[in-house]
């Protein structure tokens, strides 16, 4: 044991004093005087904060490998959850009665090439649902402005919703069947079917009711004559057809299930427009569109057209979004994706809702409180730091034996 005099005291330790040196590496690194300056407990607090800090990310659509240009893979980490929430919803394009229902956000990224400098500059996509036992329910919220054309559905936004139907069905590739225009048929493209549901405005009332109708079922397909929401069926891009429609279909049950409509923010006329009112707003208008739309849980599909929801159990879906950019009428493929592969799509029971609802109406969630922690116990040691700092004194060093 070596001991050292400071003046006024001995100690058995260096840390007591400072020892001054002329050679450059004489004095303490801020790493040593870190550690001898904060107490052990906030010193291993700090350490986990810069530990989890470090691996914490923020969970997204889109995850993009370094090692290849504009690749993309789904995260993990992102779901889209349908709680139970019966006589909550009501169809309308109106977003106020999901206001206490928690969504999920996604960029916007072109689905051909996922390069972040080329995502949607309306911001991100955000994706509600929920479920009353009976109908599933999805709004789709988007920032835009407000652009209408009376009969030219390109030049107007268009939405659209796929599901994995088939157990080998790619989100890449529309189902990823390998067949040819004109050889695709059921039995050829067995496994790769999906369902999707597409929506354009060019003929659609703000806030009025569009999809299924008596007529165009009646006839056995998928169709919309009034408002182009379509049901369809597809094994690849090239093999797309309206349910009920298609090689060897039989069109006997064949129907559009769903129902939809849509909104604009700036549109402040809400006693019910009709067609005489069109363009309904004014060009340019900045604000929000909203898509909202329900079908039933289970459907009387019999051929591989329709995805079926179960309680408790995850489905497939994925969402496209089409928006005239600078005026520009949009192509087929001219859309943005708010993933790159399938997001899983929960259709949670009673039980779980009722739980999870509990636990986000709490003060905070452990994620937040955490984060809380974390914030807060990193102040009190800057704090610290910044204190023991300004009241260390360079003290000489003064060895025994010259005393």
């Amino acid at each position: 044991m070596v001991i050292v005099s400071c003046p006024g005291q001995t100690c058995v330790s260096l840390r007591c004093c400072q020892k001054v040196s002329a050679g450059p590496d004489s004095s303490p690194s801020s790493s040593q005087f870190l550690a001898a300056a904060m107490p052990r407990p906030l010193l291993v607090l700090l350490l986990l904060f810069l530990l989890i800090h470090s691996s914490i990310r923020v969970a997204r659509g889109h995850e993009h490998d370094d090692k290849e240009e504009h690749s993309c893979e789904a995260s993990p980490d992102v779901r889209v959850l349908a709680g139970f929430q019966p006589g909550v919803i009501t169809v309308d394009g109106h977003a106020d009665d999901w206001a206490d229902i928690d969504g999920s956000e996604f960029p916007l990224l072109p689905a051909l090439d996922f390069d972040e400098d080329k995502a949607y500059g309306g911001g991100q996509l955000v994706v509600k649902a929920v479920h009353d036992g009976i109908n599933v329910f999805f709004m789709l919220q988007v920032n835009g402005e407000y652009a209408y054309s009376t009969g030219n559905s390109k030049q107007c936004p268009s939405v659209a919703l796929m599901f994995q139907v088939g157990e080998n069905a790619t989100y890449q590739n529309m189902g990823g069947c390998a067949d040819m225009p004109g050889t695709c048929t059921a039995k050829s493209c067995r496994g790769h079917e999906v369902d999707i549901m597409h929506f354009s405005l060019g003929n659609a009332i703000p806030g009025r009711l569009y999809g299924g109708n008596l007529m165009d079922n009646l006839n056995g397909t998928g169709k919309d004559s009034f408002g182009h929401l379509v049901d369809l069926y597809a094994w690849n891009p090239h093999c797309r057809n309206l349910d009920g429609i298609g090689p060897s279909a039989n069109t006997s049950n064949a129907q559009n299930d769903w129902r939809g409509a849509w909104w604009h923010s700036s549109l402040n006329f809400h006693s019910g427009l009709v067609e005489e009112d069109s363009p309904y707003g004014k060009g340019g208008e900045k604000g929000t569109y909203f898509f909202e739309f329900s079908r039933p849980l289970r459907t009387m599909d019999h051929f591989q057209q329709d995805v079926q929801f179960t309680i408790g159990q995850a489905s497939k879906v994925a969402v496209a979004f089409w928006y005239p950019t600078d005026g520009k009428a949009w192509s087929k493929s001219d859309h943005f994706s708010a993933s790159c592969n399938w997001l899983p799509l929960d259709i949670a029971s009673a039980s779980s809702s009722r739980l999870s609802s509990s636990s986000s109406n709490g003060s905070w969630n452990s994620a937040s409180a955490f984060a809380l922690l974390l914030s807060v116990v990193s102040f009190c040691v800057s704090v610290f730091i910044g204190y023991r700092v300004a009241r260390t004194k360079a003290m000489p060093f003064t060895p025994i034996d010259t005393l």
